[in-house]
């Protein structure tokens, strides 16, 4: 049976785990086990490639719906590529391929931003008014000498109506127009998880990550050895192998165990 009372610090996606839609999120689960992990005094992390929002969007939407999330819970891909941008091209130029959300981020850390032929580096989130002309101008500006940096370079999402395309169908285009490869920062890095543990101040035999998707959530912990559950209320069939220790229908199934 599985037993999860000896788990200190407990990792979530939040698409298809928590919500399912962006604009109009719907709450499909986690009320009694957030609920229960603060009885048991459990460390909680969100682990998101969300890479369209501000992690205030994220904290909003969230508590929005009744989830018990605080904002210092709630790590982004946004965020995390913000300051992985801040820290090795410090006062650089980026441009920008992806939304307002990702913008404002890379604002706040007194980045630049350019719309010509010419940056420091090429950033990379969803784009859903992503345009030839635009995907073309980013091809010249890597081919210009640009380092490209994603936020994530997972395939598909879970949007408000299944599976839609996510960053790496982009991130693929541009290396493949460009013949330069990009770094990957969220999910299925390691460095997510990583951070998570570092702030936790446990050890990775101590967590357990819950996730929807088998390509990101549990190959980013298999990665760094930490153990993780694969819900069925988002993006995988229930049929398909996976790597997890355990399968739920939803994450309050997982109140049980603790």
């Amino acid at each position: 049976m599985l037993d999860l009372s000896k788990k200190r610090l407990f990792l979530f996606d939040l698409d298809g785990v928590f919500l399912k839609g962006k604009e109009y999120p719907v709450l499909i689960g986690g009320k009694k086990m957030l609920r229960k992990l603060r009885e048991r005094r459990k460390k909680i992390f969100l682990l998101t490639n969300n890479s369209t929002d501000t992690v205030d969007m994220v904290h909003a939407r969230v508590t929005g719906v009744g989830l018990p999330l605080r904002r210092a819970e709630i790590l982004t891909s946004t965020r995390l590529t913000a300051e992985y941008v801040a820290k090795y091209y410090p006062g650089g130029t980026y441009f920008l391929v992806g939304e307002t959300g990702f913008d404002q981020e890379l604002r706040t850390l007194r980045l630049r931003r350019t719309r010509g032929h010419k940056a420091d580096v090429l950033v990379i989130g969803l784009d859903r008014r992503l345009t030839y002309s635009k995907l073309d101008d980013a091809v010249r500006v890597v081919r210009n000498g640009a380092d490209i940096v994603a936020t994530h370079p997972a395939r598909l999402y879970m949007y408000r109506h299944g599976p839609a395309v996510a960053v790496g169908p982009i991130l693929r285009a541009i290396e493949y127009g460009s013949g330069k490869k990009g770094v990957s920062i969220g999910k299925p890095s390691s460095l997510m998880f990583e951070l998570a543990l570092a702030k936790s101040g446990c050890q990775k035999r101590e967590a357990v990550m819950v996730g929807d998707q088998e390509d990101t959530d549990i190959a980013g912990a298999a990665k760094v050895g930490i153990d993780s559950i694969l819900v069925l209320s988002g993006f995988e069939e229930p049929g398909r192998k996976t790597r997890a220790m355990a399968k739920v229908n939803n994450v309050d199934d997982l109140a049980e165990f603790l």
